[in-house]
């Protein structure tokens, strides 16, 4: 999770968390007045008004650091000097549990040595309080042994749901933020791919004997993008590769990257098909006909050209922060180039393609071409 969603999940959590500390002050106060204890009242009371103030305050100023500092040391000091004031230990039905509270909510809310260190304060205060009970001649108002009874069970239960629904809030979050993030990461990188990164995030490269690689790039694209608006550009091109997507899995490709106008694809990694030739030209069958319903932004028939070629390839990811899956290898070259010298509207494929798949009734007879780099090849294409 990046750094600033983690603080403003930190600090939601500590608003949330502390708006319900709160509303507890409020609640026991009223609980302590109504059962004889008004004396004690004062003290969850005068805390709930001071916390909401540093509500107030941490909404005003915007200083969150010092909102946390104070949050936590009403929380820790509350429950002692509530428990002082009822005579101790027993009397008070162990009242200081809440304050454990509050190295709980620093190891949610705050970095992990702060957590650390409230808890150190927690164990000193705790041990101070009982020091306290033994060695100072403390006020002990007549507490009844089923009322000792009752503000145990309440105490136990108060303290526990309060931490349990807290950490629930804290998890869920970070559940959510954790979920996001693979869902992401599986945007860019092919699942078994992730996987081996997650394990080992080391240099990641595997060849392949064989493989099938799809180009597709619309036609006059430059000129189309001169007539237009960004906004418009962007949300025809983000439809038309978006439903490429969709074939894509579809047809167990792997989608590898966009460059511009151009769309590329592969079939037989990172998992191995022996149809992988076949699925690549179901696939480009699929896009043409596509694409031959549409207009494109500035009203005319979008037209494409699709190339596939079936040879070895290395795939591997490169890159430390921006993760990127890519292929490389003389195949890639050659697919590309097929899709460059190829025919608007139809696709082209080479021979070694060809003679991998066993449907080849949408496919002209052979021809020659002259393709840069390679010299003269041997092509099929599409009918029309």
């Amino acid at each position: 999770m990046r750094t600033r969603e983690r603080d403003k999940l930190h600090k939601d959590g500590l608003i949330n968390f502390s708006m319900a500390f709160t509303a507890a002050g409020f609640l026991w106060s009223f609980l302590y007045f109504i059962l004889g204890f008004p004396q004690s009242a004062l003290i969850p009371g005068g805390y709930a008004v001071l916390s909401l103030l540093s509500l107030f305050f941490v909404f005003v100023t915007g200083k969150y650091l010092a909102f946390r500092f104070l949050q936590f040391l009403f929380i820790l000091i509350l429950p002692v000097l509530l428990q002082l004031s009822l005579g101790g230990f027993e009397n008070s039905g162990a009242v200081i549990i809440w304050a454990i509270l509050c190295p709980l909510g620093a190891l949610s809310f705050a970095p992990i040595r702060q957590g650390l260190v409230w808890f150190g304060l927690f164990l000193v205060v705790l041990v101070l309080t009982g020091f306290a009970e033994f060695y100072l001649h403390l006020p002990v108002p007549k507490v009844e042994r089923n009322m000792q009874i009752l503000f145990f069970v309440i105490n136990i239960v108060g303290a526990g749901t309060l931490t349990f629904f807290s950490l629930y809030y804290f998890i869920s979050k970070n559940k959510q933020e954790h979920d996001r993030a693979e869902n992401l990461l599986l945007n860019i990188l092919p699942e078994p791919i992730a996987e081996r990164l997650k394990r080992n995030p080391s240099t990641i490269a595997d060849g392949y004997k064989l493989v099938s690689i799809l180009f597709a790039d619309i036609e006059n694209f430059t000129v189309i993008s001169q007539k237009v608006s960004p906004e418009t550009l962007v949300h025809f091109l983000n439809d038309v590769f978006s439903h490429f997507d969709l074939l894509a899995e579809k047809y167990g490709m792997e989608k590898i990257k966009t460059i511009g106008d151009a769309y590329m694809a592969v079939s037989g990694i990172p998992i191995w098909n022996e149809d992988h030739a076949a699925n690549a030209m179901k696939m480009a069958i699929e896009m043409q006909k596509f694409v031959k319903t549409l207009r494109d932004p500035s009203g005319n028939p979008l037209r494409m050209r699709i190339g596939i070629h079936s040879g070895p390839v290395v795939a591997g990811v490169i890159g430390k922060k921006k993760f990127a899956y890519d292929l490389w290898g003389d195949a890639v070259n050659t697919a590309s180039r097929l899709e460059s010298h190829g025919v608007p509207g139809r696709i082209q494929i080479s021979e070694t393609t060809y003679d991998l798949l066993e449907d080849t009734s949408q496919l002209e007879i052979r021809r020659l071409i002259d393709v840069k780099g390679k010299g003269e090849m041997r092509t099929y294409l599409s009918y029309e």
